[in-house]
């Protein structure tokens, strides 16, 4: 991939032997089936199209429910004090690290 991204930069078109040449180059080594493949999948699409559509910016979420009414959010309090008093559960058995009274 930085290989594409190197030559596109440089303007130089992206071909197998380019794309060998260049991993050569960084010293780095790849299987020999790799650089064709790349440059037949690469060789399909604009590069520069697919560098801005990977980076485009979102419109980000919704702002979220802003208007709840006093009532809401009250309800939306119970349900939540309710939740955290279920999730206090003492399965008991002792601590792993110590507080056992088996005097050990």
């Amino acid at each position: 991939v930085y290989a594409a991204l190197i030559l596109q930069d440089a303007g130089a078109e992206i071909t197998a032997d380019k794309l060998s040449e260049v991993i050569k180059a960084s010293g780095n080594e790849v299987e020999a089936y790799w650089a064709p493949l790349f440059a037949g999948l690469i060789g399909k699409v604009d590069v520069n199209e697919l560098i801005m559509n990977s980076v485009k910016v979102g419109g980000g979420g919704g702002g979220g429910a802003g208007g709840a009414g006093a009532a809401g959010g009250e309800a939306a309090a119970e349900e939540e004090e309710e939740e955290e008093e279920e999730e206090e559960v003492d399965v008991g058995g002792g601590g792993l690290f110590g507080g056992d009274d088996d005097g050990y």
